[in-house]
């Protein structure tokens, strides 16, 4: 089969776009397909496959930002060698501005980012805003294929960009079955003892960076706080909060100030591969107010170790819940009364909640990273076999 190159920040297992780039990348070369990669950062066990060729591209000062413009370079000498060998080229939005495939997970221009910020951060994120939005533009309007991950960035690129049609392909994204699954009790016991939770009290997940307001952190904060402060409300229940960004010590001092100590608890991150696996065995359901995603993988792995998840209907994932949980849906990220509602509501029928999400992780179970990487290669090459 003729050579692939994939241009992406990152080719790590640590969730999002990382992941899938990673695991497309894994799937590639299992097949025995020359592999190579450009990024700044590679899985070691990957780096070392035989049949993967790591092409590093430095960050200065530790920035993605100021890496991206030597990514896109580095990106376009390598495939112009690749092509010219009749490989093909997969970029990631507008990491690379390359004529061949494109494989898009978020659309920049959607959400420009809102923080709480002095003016030479905010000029910084306006700057990195405008810059990433211009070169996402540039990347879709030259490719001859695009993967979009979802209906509604199908939708967007059509409505946006003007794309063909034609061109747009969508392929879900995986899950790790043997991860993201409904936990033993004994599982279940060890994680919560690990996080010090109470057997019975109540813990809710959030999971997603907390360096903007994308993810919709704001929200989820204000609704516990009117929780935490009703009387009515379980007194142990805490939510915990996984993921880093320069908002994180902001936050963590709010919560200090308003009395919410120990009933929010703010775990950064940990790129460990069990990590983010280990906190949603502790808890009994997930918050993702999210005010844009490109799908939402965070949600599906929460959902598939059986959490409840009381989400934005914004957030692409939902599309596959098939009518489970459209109750705890949210209409408006914006909409705190409605969180703390779905909350209440969620406790009210606990059981209820947890019987539909252990029936959709059944279903979100069964499309596998290698499932969504043969649909990937069989577009992009149909004469190849699937596995």
């Amino acid at each position: 089969m003729k050579p692939f190159l994939l241009v992406t920040g990152d080719f790590i297992k640590t969730g999002g776009m990382d992941q899938c780039n990673h695991e497309l990348a894994l799937f590639l070369a299992n097949r025995g397909v020359e592999t190579h990669l450009v990024a700044h950062r590679v899985d070691p066990q990957l780096a070392a496959h035989p049949n993967v060729a790591v092409h590093i591209v430095g960050r200065p000062l530790n920035s993605y930002f100021l890496g991206r413009p030597f990514l896109d370079l580095r990106g376009r000498q390598e495939a112009a060698r690749i092509s010219g060998r009749g490989g093909r080229v997969v970029v990631n939005g507008g990491n690379c501005i390359w004529p061949d495939i494109n494989w898009t997970h978020h659309l920049h221009r959607r959400y420009k980012p809102d923080a709480s910020a002095g003016a030479l951060r905010r000029l910084k994120i306006d700057l990195e805003f405008r810059q990433a939005a211009a070169a996402e533009r540039r990347a879709l309007k030259c490719a001859k294929l695009v993967i979009a991950v979802s209906d509604a960035i199908r939708r967007e690129l059509i409505e946006d960009f003007g794309i063909p049609e034609k061109i747009i392909h969508k392929v879900d994204l995986g899950v790790d079955p043997a991860m993201f699954r409904l936990p033993a009790p004994a599982e279940r016991e060890k994680a919560r003892a690990a996080l010090d939770l109470p057997r019975e009290g109540i813990a809710a997940a959030f999971v997603g960076a907390i360096g903007d307001r994308r993810k919709g952190f704001d929200t989820a904060y204000l609704a516990w706080k009117t929780l935490c402060e009703s009387p009515d409300w379980d007194a142990n229940a805490q939510l915990i909060v996984v993921g880093a960004g320069f908002e994180l010590p902001i936050w963590r001092k709010r919560a200090l100030a308003d009395g919410l100590d120990g009933r929010i608890r703010f775990l950064g991150f940990n790129p460990a591969p069990d990590f983010v696996v280990s906190v949603l065995r502790a808890c009994d359901l997930i918050l993702a107010p999210s005010r844009y995603e490109g799908y939402g993988l965070a949600i599906q792995e929460a959902v598939c170790t059986g959490l409840p998840a009381i989400v934005s209907r914004l957030a692409p994932v939902t599309d596959r819940f098939e009518g489970y949980l459209a109750e705890l849906m949210i209409p408006d990220p914006d909409d705190v009364a409605a969180v703390v509602d779905r909350l209440r509501l969620w406790r009210s029928r606990r059981a209820e909640f947890a019987h539909q999400a252990m029936r959709l992780s059944d279903r979100l179970r069964k499309w596998t990273w290698t499932d969504m990487a043969s649909q990937f290669l069989q577009i992009v090459e149909p004469g190849a076999t699937a596995l």
